[in-house]
């Protein structure tokens, strides 16, 4: 089922970042098509979002109406289902739980010449986020996206997710009201992307763009940035599992099915100190995924993207590990604490057996909206932080410019900078 490699000279992890270099080479450039759109929702605004998103999504509907009303909000979201409702109440609780310990204090302090100097936080105005509708319809979007903007203060947070026609998941919209979203777009795509960043008549023109979309969207939302803040410009899911004879096979199979669902780009990658194991978890994801609804969509991620890599010793495993940088890593072996030492690249990590990252993408508590594509090398999941801005606030004393000032002035005409100098020794001139 899927392709082995074995981790046991430099020349078989370069064969490991070349397998993980086809993926992002079927994540195909847009930037063209996208440019073109984000110029004319400009232009245009409202009525270019309208006829992108009847071209794109192949919708007949005559309605130009992009807004859900209230009345509409309040009828859909009765519908949910009692479970699915009870569901999202308790998962709401926990993320905002997890969220609230995240909260940053500003702080004071005064150094030896009572200068005084301080970091203020202050949360974003307006936040935009963005959900997929389709058949990537997730509540859990809303939550992930939405609770840390609320933690942090953000006022106004505005939701899009695709359903000019009307056809929408009412749990989203029921997890929307719950967390007190002001408005709710019916547009998707570049489109939707253009109007959140530049604003149109109809759209609230925000501070940040957050929330996970296809190629388009990523690529939109790459484009617009410098513009409006944006979150990370995602791609596929994936999931890395490291695993010794321990590990139940049938656990690790479904893990790696859980992932591979997603998306035919979506990548599933198993690590393990046993050759055996491999072929334990093959059998296991043959018989499981016949049973499976969206077979054909996990058969092919793993067909393509799937691998298993036999790493012998503990630092074969790491530098897997730190090679892949896993946006989910989960961990099912008799030694999760020393591998864990050793991980410096990884989005979320699960641990122990009862861990799937089934779990973290809806009730665990921590963030789902985490780096992909290697990205963990250098960035983090989604937290409160994103949501909030912070500005030093700096109070020098008449002690402090003189004893200070003579160091900015020498810097300062070091690097040919006299007018930056001239406005420390006027002060001190007339001090003095």
């Amino acid at each position: 089922m899927i392709k082995v490699l074995k981790l046991n000279n430099k020349n078989s992890l370069k064969a490991l970042r070349i397998f993980l270099d086809k993926r992002k080479s079927f994540q195909k450039n847009q930037t063209f098509i996208v440019s073109k759109i984000i110029k004319n929702v400009k232009n245009k605004g409202d009525k270019a979002v309208i006829n992108y998103e009847k071209k794109f999504s192949k919708i007949k509907t005559k309605s130009n109406k992009i807004l859900f009303s209230i009345n509409e909000i309040n009828k859909i979201s009765k519908k949910t289902d009692f479970k699915i409702k009870k569901s999202i109440d308790l998962a709401y609780k926990r993320i905002k739980k997890f969220h609230s310990k995240q909260k940053f204090s500003s702080f004071t302090f005064k150094d030896k010449y009572k200068n005084i100097l301080s970091y203020k936080y202050s949360p974003l105005e307006k936040v935009g986020v963005y959900v997929p509708g389709g058949t990537a319809s997730y509540p859990s979007t809303v939550l992930m996206n939405c609770i840390p903007a609320i933690v942090a203060g953000v006022k106004n947070i505005y939701l899009t997710t695709p359903s000019l026609d009307s056809k929408i998941n009412p749990a989203i919209v029921y997890a929307a009201k719950k967390c007190g979203v002001k408005r709710i777009y019916k547009t998707g795509g570049a489109q939707t992307i253009a109007a959140l960043a530049y604003g149109t008549k109809k759209f609230e023109k925000v501070d940040k763009i957050v929330g996970p979309g296809n190629a388009f969207v990523a690529c939109a939302k790459k484009e617009v940035f410098g513009d409006v803040g944006i979150d990370m410009v995602a791609g596929p899911s994936e999931v890395s599992i490291v695993a010794d004879k321990s590990a139940d096979p049938n656990f690790v199979a479904a893990d790696l099915i859980a992932q591979a669902e997603h998306d035919v780009n979506a990548q599933s990658i198993l690590i393990t100190n046993n050759e055996n194991f491999i072929g334990l978890v093959n059998l296991a994801l043959k018989q499981q995924l016949m049973k499976l609804p969206k077979k054909n969509i996990a058969s092919r991620s793993l067909k393509n993207f799937g691998l298993a890599i036999l790493a012998r010793s503990k630092k074969n495993i790491l530098e897997a590990i730190n090679t892949i940088a896993p946006e989910h890593l989960e961990l099912c072996t008799n030694m999760n604490k020393d591998i864990i030492k050793g991980v410096k690249n990884a989005g979320s990590i699960f641990i122990g057996k009862f861990s799937p990252e089934a779990i973290g993408d809806y009730i665990a508590g921590p963030n789902h909206v985490l780096p992909t594509s290697g990205t963990a090398r250098f960035s983090s999941g989604l937290s409160v932080s994103d949501f909030l801005k912070r500005h030093s606030l700096i109070k020098i004393t008449k002690t402090g410019i003189e004893r200070l000032g003579s160091s900015v002035i020498n810097l300062a005409k070091h690097e040919n900078l006299d007018g930056h100098a001239n406005s420390v020794k006027m002060r001190l001139k007339k001090e003095n």
